[in-house]
Formats: C-alpha cells, sequence, structure tokens
C-alpha cells in the first residue's frame, strides 16, 4: 500500500430508508358495493449494514463516497397489499473497522471477522393500512399510518488492524526492515525518521507451514499520547495486536531508559495495552560489540528478549520461536 492509498479513517452521511405510508382503501367489486376497507401496510425502509471484508485493508474506496442511502418502502395497495420493501445497503470495509456516531462517540458496530454483517442505520417501519383498524363499531375506517422515518447522520469509520504481533518502536528502529525480511511485504526503508507513515501488514511463514501477521506501526515519539508526532492516529492500530514486539536498537544511548519511555507511552495512551504479551528486540545487534551486549543483558527487563540483526540475520529465528510460542501460550508473561 502506498501512503497515498491508506485510509484509515472517514467520515460519512448515512440515511436509511423511510417506511412507506399504509393504504386507505376500501373492497369495490360487482355486487359488493361496501366490502369493508382492505389497505395494505407500507413497506419498511431500507437499512444500512457493515459487512467485513478479509479483501480489504483500507478505507479508501469510501474516501469519495461520503453519501450512502438506503431504499424507501414503497405504500401499501388495495387488496391488503404490503408495499415493497426498501432496498438494503452493504458497505464493505476490512476487517477491524469500527463505526462511531460522530455526535456522541458511541461506538455502534465493531467488524472483526470475514462476511460478519453489522446494522448502522434501521430503516423505518412501514405503516398499517386501513384494514388494521376497522373493529365492531369502526367499520370503515377512513384513515392508515405512515410509515416511520428515515434516520440520519454522520457515522465516523476507523480502521484498527489486526494483527498477531505488533512492532512497537522510535522512528528508524529498525521495524520495518524486520518486516521486510521475516515476510514478503515491502515496506518503504531508508536512514532517516519516519520512514513509516503507514502501518505495514506482512504474514510471517513459522515451520510446518504455520504462520502469524505482524504489523509495522509507525514509529513512536515521546509524547505521542498527546498527540505528538504521528501519536493517536496509529497508536490506536496497537490495541488489536495480541502481543506487542518492543524493538530498540543496540547502539541506542540507553535501550532501558527507551524501552521504559515506549512503555509508558502506551500506558498513558491507553493502560490495558500493558496486559498484552510483550517481547523485546535489541536490533541492529552488528553495531555493537561483544562487551557492549553484555553491558546491554545486565540491565534488562523481565520479559523475552532477543538480539537481532536484520543485516545479518543474527537472532531472526530465535525471535520467531518466542513471538510463535507466546502467541500459543495461555499465560501472559
Amino acid at each position: 500500500m502506498s501512503n497515498s492509498n491508506f485510509v484509515d479513517y472517514v467520515k460519512i452521511f448515512c440515511r436509511s430508508g423511510k417506511g412507506g405510508a399504509g393504504s386507505v382503501h376500501f373492497r369495490r367489486e360487482k355486487f359488493v358495493q361496501k366490502g369493508g376497507p382492505d389497505g395494505g401496510d407500507g413497506g419498511r425502509g431500507g437499512n444500512i449494514y457493515l459487512k467485513g471484508n478479509s479483501q480489504l485493508w483500507t478505507l479508501l474506496h469510501l474516501k469519495y463516497k461520503r453519501h450512502i442511502f438506503a431504499g424507501n418502502g414503497e405504500s401499501g395497495g388495495g387488496a391488503r397489499c404490503t408495499g415493497k420493501d426498501g432496498e438494503d445497503v452493504y458497505i464493505d470495509v476490512p476487517i477491524g473497522t469500527i463505526a462511531r456516531n460522530a455526535e456522541t462517540g458511541e461506538v455502534i458496530a465493531e467488524i472483526t471477522e470475514h462476511n460478519q454483517a453489522e446494522m448502522i442505520m434501521r430503516g423505518g417501519r412501514g405503516g398499517l393500512g386501513n384494514w388494521n383498524f376497522r373493529t365492531a363499531t369502526l367499520q370503515t375506517p377512513r384513515f392508515a399510518q405512515p410509515g416511520e422515518p428515515a434516520e440520519e447522520g454522520y457515522i465516523i469509520l476507523e480502521l484498527k488492524i489486526l494483527a498477531d504481533v505488533g512492532l512497537v518502536g522510535f522512528p528508524n528502529a529498525g521495524k520495518s526492515t524486520l518486516l521486510s525480511v521475516v515476510s514478503a511485504a515491502k515496506p518503504k526503508i531508508a536512514d532517516y525518521p519516519f520512514t513509516t507513515l503507514v502501518p505495514n501488514v506482512g504474514i510471517v511463514r513459522y515451520h510446518d507451514e504455520r504462520s502469524f501477521v505482524m504489523a509495522d506501526i509507525p514509529g513512536i515519539i515521546e509524547g505521542a499520547h498527546e498527540g505528538k508526532g504521528l501519536g493517536l492516529r496509529f497508536l490506536r492500530h496497537i490495541e488489536r495486536n495480541s502481543m506487542l514486539l518492543f524493538m530498540v536498537p543496540a547502539n541506542s544511548d540507553d535501550v532501558i531508559t527507551q524501552y521504559e519511555i515506549l512503555v509508558n507511552e502506551l500506558r498513558m495512551y491507553n493502560p490495558e495495552l500493558l496486559e498484552k504479551k510483550r517481547a523485546l528486540a535489541i536490533t541492529k545487534c552488528d553495531l555493537v560489540d561483544a562487551e557492549q551486549k553484555k553491558k546491554i543483558v545486565s540491565n534488562l527487563p523481565p520479559i523475552p528478549t532477543v538480539f537481532i540483526s536484520s543485516v545479518t540475520g543474527e537472532g531472526i529465528e530465535k525471535l520467531k520461536d518466542i513471538l510463535w510460542q507466546n502467541l500459543n501460550s495461555n499465560s501472559n508473561d
């Protein structure tokens, strides 16, 4: 996905269908002058649904389609004929999409599976025809119900990428390089901060044709939870990852301090993120000698840790083992 093609936030205006009006009609046949009421009910208005589509990775297709309308129900007819229901509308979205009410911020629907359909706006019910209102004392009701009005309003769609492992680190920590080495993903890589401006996803092959999904999240900086850098825009993608792989370069001034800053940013954004399983990859280990590695090892956090180099391949297989074992472990480390 190129930067311009990745869209993870859109605001759309939706309107469901209004219900059809009930009919005021009386039976009239030869030799039956006063056959009584037979007005049919109106059809219901169309609903609007979100539908999960595993072939989509972005909300780009909705970027220029900001107005979505369902069909209106048709009015009822004579002979107790019910009006035709309005046409429903299904909006295909990537798995991991959340719909919110734009005014209240309330979550309306969450799509987590392929073909999962969730209603975000209900069509109005059709009105009852005059046949429904006949009684012993009111044998010729000359009224019927109107159809219910449509629902309308702005809906915010947010995409939170679903992945088994989310890569968390400062800009230029080697996240994109690692993803390019362990999967077929081809993220943009360069030797300057904020090369990655959109999340990238790759499938990591493991032994015996097993695999897991890894997501490269754009780099975090101190103060990201306040919106600094790429901030809140991409921190939300971490929420859907089963496990977090923290990445700190071995040639950093202080590996443990950088790790603690990353942990604190997640804590300030959403404390529940720290309940996820964690591992630490110390990247670019080809740039330090054995003595420097020994110094780093003496002050590591109590989580699975591995030295890796995406250039030489050192530690890559061990990292895959750690990730696979933790993803398939029932207890949190």
